[in-house]
């Protein structure tokens, strides 16, 4: 009886080198794949939060003209309706509001994501409402939508 349990004991137990290396090549194989994924679901992400900060300014602008008649760039009319609005004259730390020089009937909106990304509303209470992808921070706001831009969102 003790020779037939020595002899299971006895036997080779364990995994050879070459099935462990397949494992970890297995294993490698699935990591190249499953990162650049998770990258571009995070840059969607963080693109998609830049252009919800934009719509949620573009409610409390829309509120503000309403009760006005004019648009804002000013922070606290702003945070007035919307107290978390992330408001910044420089569109990669929050959303960047410019007014129309010539008239407060037009205003532009601007955000930078944190994949490095434009997003921008231009505004006008007779034109509607316009997306685009350019900065439009960097300038003055134009008189009429940039052409590149559409009514239907990004």
């Amino acid at each position: 009886m003790m020779k037939t349990i020595r002899r299971g004991l006895n036997k080779d137990e364990g995994f050879t080198l070459i099935e462990l290396m397949v494992v970890v090549m297995i294993i490698a194989v699935l990591i190249a794949i499953a990162i650049p994924s998770f990258l571009g679901f995070r840059k969607s992400a963080q693109d998609r939060s830049a252009q919800s900060e934009l719509r949620n300014v573009l409610l409390s602008e829309k509120a503000f003209w309403l009760d006005n008649g004019d648009y804002t760039e000013t922070t606290a009319d702003i945070t007035a309706f919307e107290p978390n609005a992330n408001m910044n004259a420089d569109p990669t730390l929050g959303v960047a509001a410019d007014l129309r020089d010539a008239t407060s009937d037009i205003v532009c909106l601007t955000r930078t994501s944190e994949s490095g990304n434009s997003f921008s509303l231009w505004e006008s209470s007779t034109a509607g409402t316009w997306y685009g992808d350019t900065d439009l921070s960097v300038a003055d706001c134009p008189a009429a939508a940039p052409g590149t831009y559409t009514q239907g969102g990004w």
